[in-house]
């Protein structure tokens, strides 16, 4: 039996960018891809901008229009497009290998990395590769679950979160996400969570950031009852980027990991967003004394210039699976381009730069001068409130009484129109810039921001 299909005419010339407009290929692209995280019905009328070229802290447009990229190109471009000294590592990798199975293989990068990254929290000496955030923390997850029924804890088989955390889009790392617009519609698929809210603040200069004594007894009541049955509990350290730019008290995660600890529950830290000098650390763990027994590392590893991340751990962690193969111990999961090597000479030349050049510090210098903008913005329009901040980050909340308003959206768009990528998180406006942004530029977000919820407000 033959089946005719009847194809769609291509024009070979439109694929190949010959004599192509930018309405013909937005209108191609439109045709053919599924943007993430979108409504495409957006698309309608907000059109995809056409990239040209991307350096420092600005993408450029096909018309040569500059734009800011104040969300670091979702949080990974801690230094920005186009760096040089990324480029010259990336090539001098190419030149000698692209990429081998590693396993049963390494190499000098690789190994180099693995020390540098280890170097970051003493009693983490053990690293595991795969290719993106969302595979790291599956990682942390099944090793800590798998680990326990090695070591005939069974029972140990739950998970702990926070509310509001966000830790991916594969099904373990959406299962102890606490964001129900992300995981409503596979709530079948996953399994069982607690959640806990933790405690927010404004800022390190919070009342509640060094001490949530008043609170934390009704907390750890609510938690006892888990005590026996929980592996590990797993959190973004500080700040919980894709729940709103939340930022919670040091104190309350300081307790939290003691209660951890004192339970022989499993801390995983997941820190692709925090990690890097986001936070104004090397690490967002550091805020508190005691030390995860997992990070999860992806984003600002390679400053975003291709998908890598890594899995910290313990050497306690690593000798639990160490037997001989037919005792069944051996941690089976795999990924094609675990170690990849130019991933990996990105990531070596990423921490040298950040660490040589004390980035995480100058994350601190540009908090205190985002947050004075911010807060600027709310006196100027009073459209804005809850203005927060850590780090090289700064957040606030529009003023909307309507969700279906999408005020967020509209500022997303206006800011565009003016030359500042934003992308808000629902109503939640935010500057997350590469963290050699100029004071210059930092400036110029400022104008842009002001203007754009002027215009979505009062039509100015």
């Amino acid at each position: 039996m033959i089946i005719n299909v009847k194809l769609p005419l291509v024009n070979l010339k439109k694929i190949n960018g010959l004599q192509m407009g930018d309405s013909e290929l937005q209108e191609l692209d439109l045709n053919i891809n599924w943007h993430p995280c979108s409504q495409m019905k957006d698309y309608e009328i907000f059109k995809p901008l056409i990239i040209n070229k991307a350096y420092g802290c600005y993408l450029e447009l096909s018309n040569g229009k500059r734009i800011i990229d104040a969300i670091s190109s979702w949080w990974c471009k801690s230094l920005g497009h186009n760096n040089f000294e990324l480029k010259q590592a990336l090539i001098s990798q190419i030149n000698k290998f692209e990429h081998v199975i590693f396993a049963n293989t390494t190499n000098k990068t690789i190994v180099d990395l693995s020390n540098k990254l280890i170097s970051l929290m003493s009693n983490l000496n053990k690293v595991f590769y795969a290719g993106d955030g969302s595979c790291a923390v599956e990682i942390a997850l099944k090793m800590s679950f798998q680990s326990r029924i090695i070591s005939g804890q069974n029972s140990k088989n739950k998970f702990i979160a926070l509310r509001n955390g966000y830790h991916g889009e594969t099904i373990g790392a959406m299962s102890v996400s606490g964001i129900e617009i992300y995981r409503h519609h596979y709530s079948p698929l996953l399994f069982e969570t607690i959640f806990v809210e933790p405690i927010y603040v404004c800022g390190t200069d919070d009342r509640n950031w060094t001490d949530v004594s008043s609170y934390w007894l009704k907390i750890q009541r609510s938690l006892e009852p888990y005590i026996e049955t929980t592996t590990a509990i797993i959190v973004e350290p500080i700040l919980q980027g894709a729940g709103g730019m939340r930022i919670y008290s040091k104190d309350f995660l300081s307790k939290l990991y003691a209660w951890a600890k004192k339970n022989n529950i499993h801390i995983i830290a997941d820190e692709i967003m925090t990690g890097f000098g986001r936070t104004g650390k090397m690490l967002a763990s550091e805020f508190v004394n005691i030390q995860p027994d997992f990070i999860c590392l992806s984003k600002g590893l390679t400053s975003g210039w291709m998908p890598f991340s890594a899995v910290l751990t313990t050497d306690n962690m690593y000798q639990i699976f160490y037997d001989d193969y037919h005792t069944g111990k051996s941690f089976l999961h795999s990924h094609t381009y675990s170690g990849n090597a130019l991933g990996a000479s990105l990531a070596l030349t990423t921490l040298n730069i950040i660490l040589n050049n004390k980035l995480y510090d100058r994350a601190n210098r540009i908090q205190k001068i985002m947050k004075t903008h911010m807060n600027d913005i709310a006196e100027q329009t009073g459209y804005i409130k809850n203005v927060r901040g850590i780090g090289g980050v700064v957040a606030a909340d529009l003023i909307s009484n309507n969700k279906r308003e999408r005020k967020g959206y509209q500022v997303y768009k206006e800011a565009v129109r003016l030359g500042l990528l934003l992308r808000p998180l629902g109503d939640t406006i935010y500057w997350l810039p590469p963290l050699i942004v100029s004071e210059e530029t930092l400036l110029e977000m400022k104008l842009i921001t002001t203007q754009a919820i002027l215009a979505v407000y009062e039509n100015k």
